[in-house]
């Protein structure tokens, strides 16, 4: 219910991440030196432009940008303004779309701030493109103050109402979905609807047990770690919402990171980080290891464990340990972190102590740690058909990632040596499973396309001077010769449109699914510790005075990342993905809604166009053979269970979408509750029966990593269609295989 701001920018970063392209390294390199010294100019200026003063709001935790904000915001502005693609103009009119996300990205369900809140905001609707330009932030966290004074008065709130005797028997109800209606005119009018909020929470816990006093105790606990999370809000979390809300007005695409969200992108991006080798979480105010990756640091010492807690840092043999009691995940995890190579020591109570026990003291060397569960993995498929048995390899792909270095994994050589071993096993086709794959690396989107095609143009990109590179794989040898198909959905992005594009438009492999993202273009990655110049780092260092520097361990920047859109890619057929996606050769319905989800939903997304066509040689042709397929698959579709109740699922999904109320009578949403339980449970069952599993009797745990993707196993069986079909309507020319 409460879907606070922090957790909702987590949301929006990740989503950022999934819908990268990066080029290659040299040329971020190259573009950064023609950058550099107009930047280092900009923000020389800024440096000596006169700050307005911060603007107190009482109530609050009166958060105050820095000076290295300050820069990094006018930084970022002469990027965007002058250096993104679409070369945007920062204007008042931009200004206006600008203000209009950052307050969405506050409350986007008035929940919190009044009518009058909004109407004292509006004097900075056009005000907010000189701020940027000038590096001033004090207008942007005066707003974020007042939310954050807003919210905190509604936990408080909250916390108060905990004692009423609470009525379930009324016929009342409770408006969840505020976003259409006006912002409250009055404290008044916001209490009455937030009395309502608590009796729905205390109503969930009264369904699943009466024990008021219990239920009461429970909602204490959870407004009250609310409370702490608003507590724990710092100064960069704030930039990061306003820094969206700049960079998404320009394009989708554009993104600034803070440190810890440029070191966490770093991570996505390679698959691998440098530290000890576990997994966090926050518990009670303890950061308490929640899992250790096997072969670790952490792991190797023996003297860490699940469940430890860590309630000290130190960097190196005579380090100081810091107390992180307390602390938020991120900090923490800053000080864990750090440099391949490096000592830290960790001060643990381990599981099963108590505080008044004697803490135990660990060393760990830092390691460069894979993150083996994020990469590219294979499974085999069997199916009957016309009394044969055929296996198809089913190849899942969740990243277009790549270490950088040529040593490590990269979805190329992961998938090479996944095909090895499905070639191995004999396997008579490939699926190659890209749903919900983001991108990531260009220059690995063109090279995993080499394993399937000898040589040839893959992808067309045009920069912002209008000119147009060809990247061609050079590569001759053939990892891969036989049938193929590959599996994409809304969420299939960037890269992942590029290397299905390619295959789609070379007649190399059936493309399977629903409309892909439509995501076009080219983002580079700016490392701004690289831009802004070390002698306006000293003054800002200077201008700090005494305050304590941070701990540096190498495991974040200083002034954070930009991932800059400087291009836009096309197919070799000259049509861009930018907006359309790549539309499959056989379609399957979207559990994603197309609506809310994709480029064309984006206001400041590219359009489609198109430039000139490749030279290029098709490699195959499915167009005579499509008409079959479809009729097989639909043929199946009409008599599958499984499919007769994912569309039941997609309808009650856009029904549930639509409803905005709740009752807050206990008989009415319990004998609702019920009915949708039973209904979930029973089509549950049914979809288990038809997949030849057996049905579970209520109240019986589910089996773990049961594979009920029917979708998946459906792709196979096109792909076997395929196989089956009379030679007559395929046309596939040989390719030479690797050795």
């Amino acid at each position: 219910m409460y879907l606070f701001i922090y957790i909702s920018n987590l949301i929006c970063y990740a989503i950022n991440l999934m819908f990268n392209l990066i080029p290659d390294l040299k040329k971020v390199k190259d573009m950064s030196k023609r950058f550099y010294f107009v930047l280092v100019l900009g923000a020389a200026l800024a440096c000596k432009a006169s700050a307005s003063k911060p603007i107190h709001v009482q109530g609050s935790n009166d958060l105050q940008p820095t000076a290295q904000q300050a820069v990094v915001c006018e930084t970022v502005a002469t990027f965007i303004s002058k250096y993104n693609y679409k070369k945007v103009e920062l204007n008042d009119s931009l200004s206006t779309v600008i203000f209009n996300r950052y307050l969405k990205s506050l409350d986007e369900n008035h929940n919190y701030l009044l009518a009058s809140d909004i109407a004292d905001f509006d004097k900075y609707k056009t005000v907010l493109d000189d701020d940027i330009k000038a590096g001033n932030l004090n207008d942007v966290f005066y707003m974020f103050n007042v939310f954050q004074k807003r919210y905190q008065e509604r936990i408080k709130y909250s916390l108060s109402q905990l004692n009423n005797n609470f009525d379930f028997t009324k016929d009342e109800s409770f408006t969840y979905n505020r976003e259409k209606l006006p912002y409250a005119a009055s404290e008044a009018d916001l209490n009455t609807d937030w009395t309502k909020r608590v009796k729905y929470d205390m109503l969930n816990l009264m369904i699943a047990s009466n024990d008021l006093a219990k239920n009461k105790e429970t909602l204490k606990k959870r407004y009250d770690t609310l409370l702490t999370q608003t507590n724990q809000l710092e100064a960069n979390d704030v930039f990061q919402i306003f820094m969206d809300a700049v960079t998404e007005a320009v394009d989708p695409h554009t993104n600034y990171f803070t440190p810890h969200n440029a070191a966490n992108f770093k991570m996505e991006m390679t698959r691998q980080l440098e530290g000890i080798g576990a997994t966090l979480q926050s518990k009670n105010e303890y950061t308490t290891i929640q899992t250790l990756v096997p072969g670790g640091p952490a792991d190797k010492s023996h003297q860490v464990n699940v469940g430890d807690k860590i309630i000290g840092v130190a960097q190196g043999k005579d380090g100081e340990f810091q107390d992180i009691i307390g602390w938020r995940i991120d900090n923490a995890i800053k000080l864990i972190r750090g440099t391949k190579g490096t000592l830290v020591r960790l001060k643990l109570i381990p599981q099963g102590k108590t505080a008044g026990d004697k803490p135990v003291i660990v060393d760990i060397v830092r390691e460069k740690i894979v993150l083996q569960d994020q990469l590219a993995k294979e499974e085999i498929r069997t199916y009957n058909k016309n009394g044969k048995t055929l296996k198809i390899g089913i190849i899942n792909v969740p990243a277009f990632y790549s270490d950088n270095d040529n040593t490590g994994h990269s979805t190329t050589r992961d998938v090479k040596l996944l095909i090895d071993t499905l070639k191995a096993k004999g396997v008579n086709g490939i699926v190659m499973d890209l749903r919900e794959d983001g991108g990531g690396s260009l220059a690995e989107a063109i090279s995993l396309s080499g394993l399937f095609i000898k040589t040839g143009p893959v992808v067309q990109v045009r920069d912002t001077r209008d000119q147009i590179e060809m990247d061609n794989d050079d590569d001759p040898s053939v990892a891969y010769s036989g049938p193929m198909a590959i599996l994409v959905d809304r969420f299939s992005a960037s890269a992942s449109e590029i290397f299905s594009g390619a295959m789609q438009d070379y007649g190399r492999a059936l493309i399977i699914g629903t409309q892909t993202y439509g995501k076009g273009s080219v983002q580079t990655q700016i490392d701004l510790d690289k831009i802004i110049s070390s002698s306006i780092t000293d003054k800002i260092s200077s201008a700090i005075g005494g305050q304590k520097k941070p701990v540096n361990t190498g495991s974040e920047s200083t002034y954070g990342q930009l991932n800059l859109t400087i291009a836009k890619f096309y197919r070799i057929t000259g049509n861009s993905t930018q907006h359309r996606g790549v539309i499959p050769d056989i379609k399957f319905p979207s559990v994603i809604p197309l609506d809310k989800y994709g480029e064309d939903t984006e206001p400041s997304a590219m359009p489609f166009d198109m430039i000139a066509k490749s030279t290029y040689t098709k490699v195959g042709d499915f167009t005579t053979a499509l008409p079959e397929l479809t009729k097989l698959h639909e043929q199946r579709m009409n008599a599958d269970a499984s499919y007769k109740y994912l569309l039941q699922d997609i309808a009650d999904y856009k029904k549930s979408e639509n409803e905005k109320t709740v009752t807050l009578n206990e008989d009415k949403l319990k004998k609702q509750r019920e009915a949708d339980e039973a209904k979930t449970f029973e089509r549950d069952n049914l979809r288990r029966v038809a997949l030849g599993l057996p049905a579970l009797k209520k109240g019986d745990p589910k089996p773990k990593h049961e594979d009920l993707d029917f979708l998946k196993f459906e792709a196979g069986q096109i792909l076997v269609d395929y196989i089956n079909l009379d030679n007559k309507i395929t046309k596939i020319n040989p390719l030479k295989i690797m050795n």
